[in-house]
């Protein structure tokens, strides 16, 4: 799965891959990632959002049910 991941982050944008490991590795609040990137929280909040259903469908491609 981690290796699955992996290949995932490779392929976002260098923005949406930073507000996301900022979201889900580094556990930064979505305030805390619009305040230090300069970002709206809308704009967070709605890359996170895109990022998620991007993963599901990444996932379920390969083969993941979720």
């Amino acid at each position: 799965m981690s290796e699955l991941i992996d290949s995932f982050l490779s392929t976002l944008k260098p923005e949406s891959r930073n507000i996301f490991m900022r979201r889900y590795w580094f556990m930064d609040s979505v305030s805390e990632i619009a305040e230090e990137s300069g970002f709206g929280l809308s704009k967070v909040k709605m890359s996170l959002s895109r990022t998620r259903e991007q993963l599901k469908l990444f996932l379920e491609q390969e083969g993941y049910r979720l």
